[in-house]
């Protein structure tokens, strides 16, 4: 059973850092595509990061530059590096694994998914 955990949430100013990880128990993370997506109030779920079984990373156009998203093998756990946070960030972050081809950042594709972690960036 593929389970997936969050953690690292938390509050910030804009401007500031935050830095989530996800362990990943089930499955190997470099077998997978895994990625980050996030939920606001009132909003859709929508992607934030993917790692695809190759490696590359693929981001969403509002996050090129800074976020950074990773994986440890060793530790099968999934990373994302987020600085200059401002409130639009403020978002339920989800760690999600997709099983088949392709990696995208397309929610519905992915079947695997942890409880979230809070992220609020206050002005």
């Amino acid at each position: 059973q593929v389970q997936l955990e969050e953690s690292g949430g938390g509050s910030v100013q804009t401007g500031g850092s935050l830095s989530l990880s996800c362990a990943v128990s089930g499955v190997s993370v470099s077998n997978v595509c895994i990625g980050w997506f996030r939920q606001a109030p009132g909003k859709e779920r929508e992607g934030v990061a993917v790692i695809s079984r190759s490696g590359t990373a693929t981001y969403a156009d509002s996050m090129k530059g800074r976020f950074t998203v990773s994986r440890d093998n060793g530790k099968n756990t999934l990373d994302l590096q987020m600085v200059t946070l401002n409130p639009e960030d403020s978002a339920i972050y989800y760690c999600a694994g997709k099983f088949g081809f392709g990696c995208d950042l397309y929610a519905n594709a992915f079947s695997a998914w942890g409880q979230g972690t809070q992220v609020t960036v206050s002005p």
